[in-house]
């Protein structure tokens, strides 16, 4: 199955040895090597997708050594369960809403869901479950922004969750989204190579409390002179350091400048 990281710090990062773990995992005899996505954003996005291996590609490399640093990026390498190899069906995916950018990247397999969820006004470039998961997504998103330029953060949090339930019965739906505010994260369950078996854990949970730059993993290279960084980071598997925790089936996290400010269970 797909892999997915993602990235919330309070003061601008770069990754590093998580990005290159992720890539790695693209590499040899590993079905995740359909394409890669890595975004880093802010109130705007910049995107780097290939859909090819993210073990083999110039342009990781080239993020390795000198990517942009921000306090909110997302990743993700492919293994296309639906659709063809090509670059509009690479995750992560974007979309303008009420003068945002707007992310989305998933792991699963949703079965039918371009004919059970409606996309609204928002619609697939590609053909991949996982976009069409997205638009679904806006399209009920966009009724909370038509009443307010930043819907609340219960409001997001309450909406995402109804559609995290929509999609589990189509399948396992673990996805990552940001709206440029929130990184919010929802595990449900994923193949477990050690068993054969769909089953949690679906996404794992590392952060670190605020510290001193020299007391600072190698993952995270903060700006030259801030003294206190904190970092919420999330993967599908355990990543470069040690620390990881599993979240649980049904877990929903809403993260902001590396924080967990909501935690639900669905």
């Amino acid at each position: 199955m797909c892999e997915l990281l993602g990235m919330s710090s309070r003061y601008p990062a770069r990754l590093t040895s998580s990005l290159m773990s992720l890539a790695a995992h693209a590499g040899g005899s590993s079905r995740n090597s359909d394409g890669w996505g890595a975004l880093y954003d802010e109130r705007d996005v910049a995107v780097f997708r290939e859909a090819g291996r993210a073990s083999e590609s110039p342009l990781v490399q080239l993020l390795l050594a000198g990517g942009p640093c921000t306090t909110l990026a997302l990743g993700h390498i492919r293994h296309a369960t639906q659709s063809a190899r090509t670059l509009a069906n690479t995750a992560p995916f974007t979309r303008e809403l009420a003068g945002r950018m707007h992310v989305f990247a998933h792991n699963g397999n949703l079965h039918g869901i371009d004919l059970s969820l409606a996309s609204g006004s928002f619609q697939p470039i590609g053909e991949t479950d996982s976009e069409h998961a997205f638009c679904a997504l806006l399209g009920k998103l966009e009724a909370l922004y038509i009443s307010a330029d930043m819907p609340t953060l219960k409001q997001r949090l309450d909406l995402i969750a109804s559609f995290a339930i929509e999609l589990r019965k189509l399948g396992p739906a673990n996805f990552m989204y940001a709206d440029g505010d929130v990184l919010f994260a929802h595990a449900d369950r994923r193949l477990q190579v050690d068993t054969g078996l769909v089953a949690p854990p679906a996404l794992y949970l590392w952060q670190t409390p605020a510290m001193s730059p020299a007391q600072q993993p190698t993952d995270i290279s903060p700006d030259a002179g801030i003294a206190q960084q904190q970092v919420t980071l999330i993967a599908s598997v355990p990543l470069a350091c040690e620390g990881w925790q599993p979240m649980k089936e049904g877990e929903i996290i809403a993260v902001r400048s590396g924080e967990i400010l909501e935690t639900l269970f669905i």
